[in-house]
């Protein structure tokens, strides 16, 4: 690894050295604080490439085999990020909503989402055509509500094996769950955010999408680089 003036500046140019005010930042993200310049909090973006490369190296280990990963990150910023990194490795992703009990009560999840896909056999199928419009439409609407929920993890069969997740303090149910079904975590995290409940985490602005997609980038770079 270079510690990198390089990863650095390209940290520094995507504002990942920004945080929130003092008044927001969480006692166990006082180590990774540079200093304070009119009110809000930055980033020492040296102790974040030394974690970024941390969460890259363990990344990798996942890359071999069947292992899941699960990308988790529903707030406007991180949708598409996360999304399109999921997919790009053949991964699920959770950018909508999170359904309480995804992770801690997954095998209720799998009996919707096997109901989801008993409809798409339907349609393919042409059996749907035995029911009435009326009714036509009812499974549609349901299908939609399920693609909505379970869209994203309808290939995942199982409890993942690691979870990405942009901002823990947002997603705190999702980091919950992961906690309680022992799912480590690599997540991005600002100043409000409490790291101490993240195995991996990576210190930088959560809330800006060129930073968002900077980091999300990196991880999937070297999981594809691993899996090469």
């Amino acid at each position: 690894m270079s510690t990198d003036k390089d990863t650095t500046t390209q940290m520094f140019e995507v504002g990942a050295h920004y945080g929130f005010s003092r008044a927001r930042r969480h006692p166990s993200m006082r180590d990774f604080v540079y200093g304070t310049k009119n009110g809000t909090d930055i980033i020492d973006l040296s102790k974040t490439a030394e974690k970024l490369e941390a969460a890259k190296e363990y990344i990798k280990t996942f890359a071999q085999g069947e292992k899941k990963i699960l990308f988790v990150g529903t707030k406007a910023e991180s949708k598409r990020v996360m999304k399109e990194a999921a997919l790009s490795i053949g991964m699920s992703y959770v950018t909508d909503r999170w359904v309480g009990g995804a992770l801690t009560n997954f095998s209720e999840i799998k009996k919707r989402i096997a109901r989801l896909k008993s409809i798409r056999e339907m349609q393919e199928s042409g059996d749907i055509k035995k029911y009435t419009k009326k009714e036509q439409l009812m499974i549609q609407r349901e299908a939609d509500k399920l693609v909505y929920y379970f869209g994203g993890i309808e290939d995942m069969g199982r409890v993942p094996d690691l979870m990405v997740v942009v901002d823990p303090r947002h997603e705190h149910i999702a980091v919950t769950e992961a906690q309680r079904t022992n799912t480590p975590i690599i997540s991005l995290a600002s100043t409000d955010c409490n790291v101490k409940e993240i195995q991996f985490p990576i210190p930088g602005n959560d809330g800006a999408i060129m930073s968002v997609k900077y980091f999300i980038d990196e991880l999937v770079e070297a999981y594809k680089e691993a899996r090469a």
